[in-house]
């Protein structure tokens, strides 16, 4: 993926676009790039972001886990329709067929 980093000729902010999609990567107002011109990173932004991606994880294993419960409260549901079905089935007598 190849970027390109622009100045923007309005506001004089610095753009990291890839070049592929068009899309903007990055930002940085006037003030926040350093003597290089390199974009300063804010530890706020980083923190918030950090913070973020971290919580998908957890999030991610507590709905595994509640995917998890409910395979297996499936399992046991499924079990008692057809033991439903079977003791239907064996009141209705063995010389009877399923139509009546």
């Amino acid at each position: 993926m190849k970027q390109i980093e622009t100045v923007c000729p309005c506001c004089e902010a610095t753009l990291v676009v890839d070049s592929a999609s068009g899309k903007v990567l990055r930002h940085a107002k006037r003030g926040e790039v350093d003597e290089t011109g390199k974009m300063q990173l804010d530890p706020d932004r980083w923190e918030s972001a950090n913070e973020r991606t971290s919580s998908r994880a957890e999030d991610a294993a507590d709905k595994f886990e509640e995917a998890l419960g409910e395979e297996q409260s499936k399992e046991s549901r499924l079990d008692d329709l057809f033991d439903k079905a079977k003791k239907k089935v064996d009141e209705r007598g063995k010389g009877e067929g399923p139509l009546g």
